[in-house]
């Protein structure tokens, strides 16, 4: 099967970053693809952002329908026009938000989500009600790493979101840690072995529960 991650932002640092991430955790007979928007913000940091991104990333599920891949994935973390792309394309679409917020409480973890910018936290917040997820989270925190600091090599980045990390296990009663930008999807991992639990990334997520919704039928776009 083939699964399309769309990068609705237009760095394409950040599309190698998920596709890497997608190609570790891919399972057997999964194909991955990934795009970056054609036009649109360098990043999605908030709710103008994410509707500045909309017409590049609608284009993307498009092209996505017409190339006939099977699964589709939008890499950014708040879900960015996933209702909009739901019901325009023919395929099943993740939001890697939603991915990784269900892997959580699909091993029991109540989760602390640690993002970049506190511009986001309303719309993350919101994503979790909407999906009915909003009471395995305890909190949704910012480390104040704007999402192109992430793809700069030298930054201080890393240790910036490691210190919120650190703050949410000590204060928010929590089993795991959601990762909440596309641009963390290579921290996850060292994460995990730093703090001794579990620490998801929605592209290892998505990537994992694609082939069980490339299975299921999908209703018929809206007209």
């Amino acid at each position: 099967m083939r699964l399309r991650l769309i990068n609705p932002n237009t760095t394409v640092s950040m599309t190698d970053k998920v596709r890497c991430a997608a190609e570790d955790a891919a399972p057997p007979g999964v194909r991955i693809e990934a795009v970056t928007s054609a036009h649109g913000p360098a990043a999605i940091q908030g709710e103008a952002d994410g509707r500045a991104a909309l017409p590049g990333l609608l284009d993307a599920v498009r092209q996505a329908d017409a190339d006939g891949v099977d699964v589709l994935a939008i890499a950014c973390f708040d879900d960015t026009g996933i209702a909009p792309a739901r019901a325009l394309s023919r395929v099943p679409v993740l939001g890697i938000g939603q991915s990784a917020c269900l892997a959580s409480l699909a091993l029991g973890r109540r989760f602390s989500v640690v993002t970049t910018l506190s511009v986001s936290i309303p719309v993350i917040e919101r994503n979790l009600l909407f999906a009915g997820l909003a009471g395995g989270c305890a909190r949704v925190r910012a480390s104040d790493v704007p999402v192109l600091e992430l793809e700069q090599p030298g930054s201080d980045a890393e240790e910036r979101v490691a210190a919120e990390i650190e703050r949410a296990i000590a204060e928010d009663d929590i089993g795991a840690i959601v990762l909440g930008c596309a641009g963390m999807a290579d921290l996850a991992a060292r994460f995990e072995h730093r703090f001794g639990l579990p620490v998801l990334d929605g592209v290892v997520a998505a990537t994992r529960l694609a082939p069980l919704l490339a299975a299921t039928p999908s209703p018929p776009p809206c007209a």
